[in-house]
């Protein structure tokens, strides 16, 4: 399972998460930094991706084109980009669990 994390994550986790989750990317490395959050969810649809994001964009655009690609949202409320990392490999297997379901599009991460 890869991860494609939103502009409001840090880049400089990705390398960090590569064990967990082989294959994660940022937008700003795939150079969608200046995407729409559309376009953004086109090219995880397209790439195997699961968005993780911090706000509620692509939960509203699955609402309205369905899934894949599945989105996690992560709800940590003001936090640094280490503590997005440490709850990100925490969860590592609750994720790729809670996921594994192909008729589950969106996950909420407290």
């Amino acid at each position: 399972m890869k991860l494609l994390l939103d502009e409001n994550l840090s880049r400089r986790i990705v390398v960090s998460l590569q064990a967990d989750f082989p294959g994660t990317s940022h937008v700003s490395l795939l150079g969608l930094d200046r995407a729409t959050d559309y376009a953004i969810w086109t090219y995880s649809k397209d790439g195997d991706y699961v968005v993780v994001a911090k706000d509620d964009d692509f939960q509203a655009i699955q609402g309205l084109h369905g899934h894949p690609p599945q989105v996690i949202r992560l709800r940590l409320g003001n936090c640094t980009n280490q503590d997005v990392l440490a709850f990100l490999i925490k969860s590592a297997a609750a994720i790729k669990e809670t996921l594994k379901a192909q008729d589950i599009g969106f996950v909420d991460l407290y």
